[in-house]
């Protein structure tokens, strides 16, 4: 018996967390009652020494306590809690709402709009889940919309929240893979926004084969109306062509040289900046050059879109760190509710309590991942893993299939931070050794994790929606017509395809790795490519003769060898 556990210790802790965690424990205990139990059973079994677990305390103080990229989650959760009582979702929905109002599904094209803009400024799941289904989901219902579709777009919006910088789920998982956090959002921006348009076609496929799912809004609902009794659509394209015009010739005479993230980050600060100066200077000087719509949708969009650049843009342009970009976007969070007559203190008091039961919460699942992975390694747990994980048929695809599948399976019972603590440790370095890039793997189980939030039944968007979607019958502020209320299943029916979208967004990844974008530093020792060969004809060149005998044998070495020319 005793053999048994000694050469059989590593499952058996794991399958024992697994255990814990079904029969409903806290994580953060389940994890670190586990560590010490089984460090205890392993001592006794002369599997380690007592002064093993003296390693423990700079685990948690050294690893976790001075951890700076770690402040970053109290300061993205600040500002998305702000911004979520200071009422931007309203006015974005009910801006993008009319704006795309017109046309059939406009109003979830809104919503999914509005979903990446909240995502990009708030990274909060629950705060845009929650703001829009209060908001959008009356009046999908007031007008039509199918409530299958309504739902379903409504939490898988808010989701986006979980891939589009600053995600917290990115920073735990740079934290995690051991990498920086800005290249983490960096490679996440493209397949973020991507899956924003996996969305935006869905919904546009729905129009088309399902047109009374989706229903434009009527005339008598939408309000931006000029004298004449045009909408005002035109000064709005005029606007933002001028923009993109502005920002594309500054591009082309100061930033030829630049890399693209810092190309589109200045050029999205020329644009917002201009047409920004041109909407205060119409309503101050009352030119009456641009259509009520062109305005309210430029005074409602720049406070956000500069938001973004404060955060993500000084992170991209090497100007911040995440830490800093965080605090930054807190403190303009802070100035936006002041502009809004939003901020009291009642506000600032409930986001700064919210702030600290989720940074509680990380911290304590993180000592307890810290303390179980203490004793897992000591076993040699991590061996296990990565001879389970390697053997795999298939290589690298094997190991990326079977991953995401088992992923998949865990989101069912597992939100992403438990997912990020437990099982991202295990898989990093099996990948890095059979040659994946981190930051790579990293952005695609942040995309497979987001279907933790949509699973039925246990999916946290779905329960969010839950809380705010009508459940008894109700009168319509607006109609005074009776409206039936929104049931679970078709909560969880809504949500199924956008599960599946997520899933066609982890096999396009795969697919096409060039995806996820970043900087990729040189590898360790590795300096600028040297031509070796030209070097030595341009020494024979300079002493006007052939290469001698001698370099053509040390090109020979230096082949065979693939090492670096000896120094002179």
């Amino acid at each position: 018996m005793t053999e048994f556990l000694i050469a059989n210790m590593a499952p058996i802790i794991f399958g024992s967390l697994v255990v814990f965690l079904l029969l409903g424990f806290p994580v953060a205990f389940a994890l670190a009652a586990n560590g010490i139990i089984f460090g205890w059973i392993g001592i006794e079994l002369g599997l380690f020494q007592p002064t093993f677990f003296q390693a423990l305390p700079e685990r948690i103080f050294g690893g976790i306590m001075n951890n700076d990229t770690l402040l970053a989650i109290p300061f993205f959760t600040f500002m998305g809690l702000v911004l979520e009582r200071s009422g931007m979702a309203e006015d974005l929905l009910d801006t993008i709402g009319q704006l795309f109002g017109p046309v059939r599904g406009g109003l979830a094209y809104a919503v999914i709009f509005v979903g990446a803009m909240l995502a990009a400024t708030t990274g909060v799941v629950a705060a845009s889940v929650i703001s829009m289904g209060l908001i959008s989901l009356p009046i999908m219902m007031r007008y039509g919309y199918d409530r299958r579709l309504a739902s379903g777009v409504i939490a898988a919006s808010g989701t986006l929240a979980q891939i589009i910088p600053p995600s917290l789920v990115l920073i735990i998982m740079a934290d995690q893979l051991g990498k920086s956090v800005g290249d983490m959002y960096k490679g996440a921006f493209i397949p973020g926004f991507v899956l924003a348009g996996l969305y935006v076609g869905y919904v546009l496929l729905c129009t088309i084969v399902k047109p009374q799912w989706a229903p434009a809004l009527p005339l008598e609902a939408r309000t931006f109306r000029e004298p004449n009794g045009k909408t005002g659509g035109t000064s709005l394209v005029v606007l933002v062509a001028l923009s993109v015009a502005a920002a594309l010739a500054f591009e082309a005479w100061k930033l030829n040289e630049k890399a693209l993230d810092e190309k589109i980050v200045i050029g999205m600060l020329v644009a917002i900046g201009l047409a920004f100066l041109l909407a205060v200077a119409n309503r101050v000087l009352r030119l009456k050059l641009l259509s009520a719509m062109a305005e309210r949708v430029t005074f409602v969009l720049i406070p956000p879109l500069f938001l973004i650049f404060l955060v993500l843009g000084t992170i991209f342009l090497g100007i911040a760190t995440p830490t800093e970009g965080g605090a930054m976007g807190a403190m303009g969070a802070v100035i936006m509710a002041l502009v809004r007559k939003r901020l009291s203190w009642s506000l600032l008091r409930q986001a700064m309590d919210s702030t600290a039961k989720l940074t509680t919460f990380v911290v304590f699942i993180l000592i307890g991942a810290r303390v179980f992975s203490l004793t897992f390694y000591g076993v040699d747990g991590h061996r296990w893993v990565e001879h389970l994980l390697t053997g795999l048929p298939g290589g690298q695809v094997g190991f990326l299939i079977v991953v995401n599948i088992l992923v998949f399976l865990l989101a069912f019972f597992l939100d992403f931070f438990e997912l990020s603590f437990i099982i991202v440790p295990l898989l990093g370095p099996v990948a890095e050794k059979l040659g994946i890039d981190l930051i790579w793997f990293g952005i695609l189980l942040a995309v497979n994790m987001q279907t933790s939030f949509m699973h039925p039944p246990f999916g946290f968007a779905l329960f969010y929606l839950r809380s705010v979607a009508p459940t008894m019958p109700y009168k319509d502020a607006h109609t005074g017509e009776t409206m039936a209320p929104v049931t679970t299943g078709q909560i969880y029916w809504g949500a199924i395809p956008f599960v599946v979208i997520q899933c066609i967004m982890v096999g396009l990844i795969i697919a096409f790795p060039q995806l996820v974008s970043y900087d990729k530093p040189l590898a360790e020792g590795q300096g600028p490519q040297i031509d070796i060969q030209q070097m030595l004809k341009d020494d024979a060149r300079q002493s006007g003769g052939p290469a001698s005998q001698d370099d053509d044998a040390l090109m020979k070495s230096l082949r065979e060898s693939g090492s670096p020319p000896p120094k002179q």
